[in-house]
């Protein structure tokens, strides 16, 4: 804690009221360090408020000071969940040190663990801006810049075709006299200034993100429009005339669709646009000047759809195994996508998730032709409106390729204008991913030609909803798409083997046993469906175990495993041995995790949880009971800590923990922030012999050349915007880190073998090092535009999982170059490697 107590500066004024504020400001200073050593931060933070407002010259001296006391005093507040105050506190700390990037850092930290992702990623972005060296806030706005600038902002615009379609489409529409327009939804302005150019007297742009908008303003004023455009922050349905527009325009531009073409809220932007902001449209056959109507770009749509099998898709958002590790899922849980959730859930959540399906892993198979789900004229006031009340269509679409049924794959084309369209298929080269439907809840899969696949379409809450998706077979006339968990779908089976695979399928561990829905994130059904993942944890929590005790586990697990079989199906509970003192295992793996049910079933253990969820907690006990272990077998470790932050301590106050799961690697490929931290504290809670998971990582890259990995986190310059100079403001936004890749179908050219990078040592912390320099070998002549890297996590020396397997939840990330490098076959990089908190920055040596 910084210590140093400054002393007041006299001023040049004089007289008793300055020498009455200096004794009030030395006071002060006294009681606020007082306070400090007593470790009462709110009084401490309080007097130096008053010593700042008094002596605003002491500002340089009390900083380091001021600053500590503002954290540990905001620590206190978040603990009280005294939001408001806590929040209070950062806005008087920022007026009075308003380009101090440490403080800005700090507010952002804790706008983003109370949710406030977009306000947060403000603050980390101000401090990197104050501060380009400043390592902790550019981890951060690296984490969150996605909520800034969203990545597909950059592919857009990178898109020249759709730009040049876009520009056609508003100069035709403008030169045929649609000269006023309104820009909904306007990003950089590249709408508004493609109607500007084209002659357009009055343009008006409204864009509702802060970021957006300031961008906007800084984008347009390069391009010199902005006395002809005037830009708006705030959402078009706000828009009143003549406050904020003079009268109505004769052109509405926009694009505010998303894959799934209504998710960005597109139809009630054009109702509010035509009740209020648009003139009247043109009736059909109606001649005279456009400036006298009203029109939108895009005039329509028509969505397409296709059924498709997807291994990739399937694994993430359906459940396809029954056992785990030896542990069976029973079928009385039923578990689901956030993509595959009713209508009726508490949250609203998009009924869809994206792909870009011409480079999904693994690739897909078309079982159905192409075919038309609904179009839809934005140019047709009353054709919007019914939209939302439309009551749900059935669609049947014939089976051309036997399959598994796993998703229903929707794209649309955009038409602009009678001339002018652009498709989002993913047969077409576009910026564009597609909108995926998991299929659920099918007592079976396996589709072929001659049968129906059924669906129900919708637009409700303005998504585009395709539900109760099922199968109409040619053998057997019969709908086998229902849900079997309803008794009247049993009279609708056709054959006894049929009904016996109904009844199975009711069957449970006990009769009355509770159903339960639990939700999921794709990435955690993947790793429930990833049996190495599960199976490696197995078997190096048996070896640790063995190690510690090898006779009386190995009794314990032969008795647990006579007791299973025997009573597999019977509902018959263990026998009870007790044996004095169990292991005691903690998971703290981030989200649902059945890591401590495997480790209960590992003799005399004593598992704890981590999970958050009252549904994965109550999931977690039916398994458990599904599988004969008491229910009070297993702990949910975070009803036994105050602070989700100490869920690193001891299990009992004399104990300490067999093993502790610790979450290194992040889904998108990133290092779990404080992983270390979390490592050296969790070291010192393990019982002699005992083992943290995993023991150490092992992190390696690549070199590639990748122009689709450049194209989606910078925009190349002016041609492909058109002439229009957007790149420099947007390519602020730009991190070096791309996430989530799948490097199996990531479009690139491998110039290298894969290197070790960085070794991150859990156990044994002084093999670590911070920086490191690697040589790379050039195996291939190219240019090197990004180095894509995963981790080889070490259960123990033997014990290995690799991130970059085809059967991992886990995804990849890549470090993309701000400038190409061109290399020969033959020569030697050197890479620079700095490993800070959970930040890893790799740099090419030139």
């Amino acid at each position: 804690m910084p210590n140093s107590r400054p002393r007041p500066r006299r001023g040049a004024r004089s007289g008793a009221g300055a020498v009455g504020r200096d004794r009030l400001v030395s006071r002060s200073l006294q009681s606020a360090e007082h306070c400090l050593s007593a470790q009462d931060f709110g009084t401490a933070y309080a007097h130096y408020l008053l010593v700042l407002s008094l002596a605003p010259e002491l500002k340089d001296d009390v900083k380091e000071t001021f600053q500590y006391t503002l954290f540990r005093w905001a620590e206190e507040l978040d603990a009280l969940n005294r939001t408001q105050d806590l929040l209070g506190c950062y806005e008087q700390a920022l007026e009075l040190f308003p380009d101090d990037e440490v403080i800005c850092n700090s507010m952002g930290e804790h706008l983003f663990r109370m949710g406030f992702r977009d306000e947060a990623a403000g603050y980390f972005h101000k401090a990197v801006k104050l501060n380009p060296d400043f390592n902790d806030a550019k981890e951060n706005f690296y984490r969150v810049a996605n909520w800034l600038v969203e990545r597909w902002h950059f592919i857009m615009l990178n898109d020249t075709k759709r730009n040049t379609i876009y520009n056609a489409a508003i100069q035709d529409a403008v030169c045929l006299g649609s000269k006023s327009v309104l820009d909904i939804g306007a990003g950089t302005g590249i709408l508004s200034m493609f109607a500007k150019k084209a002659g357009a007297h009055s343009v008006y742009a409204c864009e509702l993100s802060k970021t957006m908008y300031e961008l906007a303003c800084d984008v347009v004023a390069a391009n010199k429009m902005e006395t002809g455009i005037k830009l708006l922050h705030m959402k078009s349905l706000d828009i009143e005339i003549p406050k904020h527009i003079p009268e109505r325009v004769s052109l509405v531009v926009t694009e505010t669709v998303d894959a799934g073409l209504f998710g960005e809220g597109i139809v009630e932007s054009l109702i509010h646009a035509w009740e209020h902001l648009l003139l009247q449209p043109k009736t059909r056959g109606e001649n005279g000047n456009c400036e006298k109507y009203g029109k939108v770009i895009p005039a329509s749509a028509v969505l397409y759809g296709m059924a498709v099998e997807c291994a990739e898709i399937r694994r993430h958002h359906r459940v396809c195994t029954k056992d785990v590790a030896g542990i069976c899922l029973p079928t009385n849980v039923k578990f689901q996508s956030p993509a595959c959730s009713s209508v009726d859930t508490e949250e609203t959540v998009e009924p869809y998730t994206t792909e870009k399906m011409s480079r999904v892993p693994g690739g897909y198979l078309a079982l159905t032709e192409c075919f038309e789900i609904m179009t839809v004229d934005f140019n047709n006031l009353q054709e919007l409106k019914s939209l939302a009340t439309k009551k749900s269509g059935k669609i049947g679409i014939p089976v051309i390729k036997e399959g598994i049924l796993d998703a229903i794959v929707v794209w649309f084309v955009l038409q602009l204008d009678d001339e002018h369209s652009l498709s989002t298929s993913p047969s077409e080269e576009t910026c564009w991913e597609q909108a995926v439907y998991p299929v659920h809840d099918l007592a079976d899969y396996w589709i072929k030609s001659g049968d129906q696949v059924m669906m129900e379409v919708s637009c409700q809450d303005c998504y585009l909803r395709i539900q109760n998706i099922s199968v109409f077979s040619s053998e057997h006339e019969m709908d086998v798409g229902k849900d079997f968990s309803k008794d009247k779908d049993l009279f609708s089976l056709g054959s006894e083997a049929e009904l016996c695979s109904a009844l199975a399928n009711l069957q449970t561990s006990k009769p009355d046993a509770m159903e339960q829905t639990c939700i999921l994130e794709s990435t955690e059904i993947a790793l429930l469906n990833d049996n190495l993942y599960h199976e490696s944890f197995k078997m190096a929590m048996r070896k640790v175990l063995s190690s510690l005790t090898p006779e009386k586990l190995c009794q314990a697990m032969d008795t647990h495993c006579q007791n299973n079989e025997m009573s597999c199906g019977s509902g018959q509970s263990n026998s009870e041995e007790s044996i004095p003192e169990p292991f005691y295992v903690l998971d703290v793996s981030e989200g649902f995790s059945i890591l401590p049910i495997i480790a209960g079933t590992l003799g005399q253990v004593k598992p704890y949880s981590s999970v958050e969820k009252d549904q994965h907690r109550i999931t977690l006990d039916l398994i458990s009971e599904a599988n004969h272990f008491p229910k009070e077998t297993l702990e949910f470790w975070l009803r036994h800590v105050e602070d989700e932050s100490a869920v690193l301590q001891r299990p009992k106050s004399d104990k300490l923990w067999s093993i502790i799961i610790l979450d290194v690697i992040e889904p998108s490929g990133l290092i779990q922030q404080e992983i270390m931290e979390k490592a050296a504290i969790s070291r010192c809670l393990l019982q002699s012999g005992g083992k943290i998971f995993p023991q150490y990582v092992l992190m390696f890259g690549l070199l590639v050349e990748s122009q689709t990995l450049v194209e989606e986190s910078a925009v190349q310059g002016t041609e492909r915007t058109l002439g229009l100079n957007i790149a420099p403001f947007i390519n602020q936004f730009q991190v070096p880190i791309r996430v989530f890749l799948d490097l199996s179908s990531l479009p690139c050219i491998p110039l290298s073998k894969p290197v070790e990078l960085l070794r991150l040592d859990l156990m044994t912390p002084y093999l670590n090092t911070s920086n490191r320099e690697v040589k790379v070998h050039i195996c291939k002549s190219g240019q090197v535009t990004a180095i894509p890297f995963w981790y080889h996590m070490y259960l123990d020396d033997e014990i290995r999982l690799d991130t970059s397997s085809e059967a991992s939840h886990w995804k990849q990330a890549a470090v993309v170059l701000d400038n190409p490098i061109q290399v020969e076959m033959g020569e030697e990089l050197v890479l620079s490697v700095q490993h800070h908190k959970s930040n890893v920055s790799i740099t090419v040596k030139q």
